[in-house]
């Protein structure tokens, strides 16, 4: 043994890290350079003699590398490559593609197909399972998406990105110029549960009443300022031209808005702020405001849904409201609670990733047509 030899043994030998094969093997081969004996060696070490004689003479022969698991065959394919590979693809196919009555595939139905069609007498849903884990094939699971509708997609949808980068028409936004982000949260429902929650405890999580009582509807509209994370938002009765003029004149009517010299309104195509002629509505009653239509279908480019996602998962659900002035309560107290600690959203969305789905898309336009 090389003085290199025994100072990588021992080090490996006294390693609370090394794998425990590795160890023993290391402990195998210095007692042996020590001159103890193979009976010996196995009764410290807790291992049969042949363990000993083994590592001993690898070591012997190869040195180091003789310590190293050789190859192993392993045990012989029980199928055939091909019935793989054809498994896989059927997983690959939609159902309807092969006339089967399913929305997804699942392993237990990929198998009864595999058989039915003949690829194999006979499998078990967890090879299956195993085959297309291997490659990350999940048939049961599906992701959705919208072609753009919008003839100025890029165009409408640059701009409020830019609006987010603080800056308007190539040019820097001011100090005294700001950016909010307004839509209408509608339809949420005042439920009130025919029996109290049960509050967790150890070993139980909370518990709610099925059954309820409808308390009726109300809106929440809020107008959300992506460089400040600051929310000023109300309620009303219902949606429409109105109520989003109400929202517009809390704002503009409260400082620094009120004194801005732009205030910039991303918001999407509903009804309370469409076309032209909201534009024009908003310019002549609020001369510093300008409103920017999202394109269609873009409201995830729309900052303020995010605040809303929030506002569903921490306010809403799980809902129990004695009646709809409760429910407008909490959604206030929880927009000055928001207002207290909240930070800007860390938006990466840019112009650069809408190029890139602009490119994905336009792969995708010839099949879709």
């Amino acid at each position: 043994m090389t003085d290199t030899d025994r100072r990588v043994l021992t080090a490996r030998a006294r390693s609370q890290r090394c794998a425990h094969r590795k160890v023993l093997r290391a402990r195998i081969v210095l007692a042996a350079a020590d001159g103890t004996s193979n009976a010996e060696s196995a009764r410290r070490l807790g291992v049969c003699t042949d363990t000993v004689r083994k590592w001993r003479a690898r070591f012997c022969a190869r040195g180091l590398p003789g310590l190293v698991d050789r190859p192993r065959p392993g045990r012989r394919r029980t199928f055939p490559k091909t019935a793989e590979a054809e498994v896989k693809a059927l997983a690959c196919e939609l159902p309807a593609e092969s006339d089967v009555p399913l929305a997804r595939w699942s392993y237990t139905e990929l198998a009864a197909a595999a058989v039915t069609r003949g690829v194999i007498e006979t499998i078990s849903p967890s090879t299956v399972g195993r085959w297309l884990r291997a490659d990350a094939i999940r048939p049961w699971r599906h992701r959705s998406w919208i072609f753009p509708r919008d003839p100025d997609f890029a165009a409408k949808a640059a701009r409020v990105l830019d609006l987010y980068d603080r800056i308007w028409q190539g040019q820097s936004l001011g100090e005294d110029e700001y950016v909010l982000s307004a839509d209408e949260k509608s339809q949420l429902q005042a439920l009130r549960r025919r029996h109290p929650d049960l509050p967790p405890a150890p070993g139980r999580i909370r518990r709610q009443e099925f059954e309820y009582r409808r308390g009726g509807t109300l809106a929440y509209l809020a107008a959300y300022d992506v460089h400040a994370a600051r929310v000023i938002g109300r309620t009303a009765s219902t949606t429409g031209i109105e109520p989003f003029g109400e929202l517009v004149e809390q704002v503009m009517t409260t400082e620094p808005y009120a004194s801005a010299a732009r205030v910039f309104w991303i918001v999407d195509n509903g009804s309370s702020h469409n076309g032209a002629r909201s534009i024009q509505r908003m310019r002549t009653t609020w001369p510093t405001a300008e409103l920017v239509h999202l394109p269609i279908h873009a409201s995830r480019l729309n900052q303020v849904e995010i605040f809303f996602s929030i506002v569903q998962r921490k306010v809403i659900k799980p809902g129990d409201f004695a009646g709809l002035d409760e429910l407008a309560q909490r959604l206030l107290s929880f927009q000055d609670r928001y207002n207290a600690t909240a930070e800007p959203f860390d938006w990466h969305f840019g112009r650069r990733s809408l190029h890139r789905l602009l490119e994905r898309l336009d792969i995708h336009e010839p099949l879709a047509a």
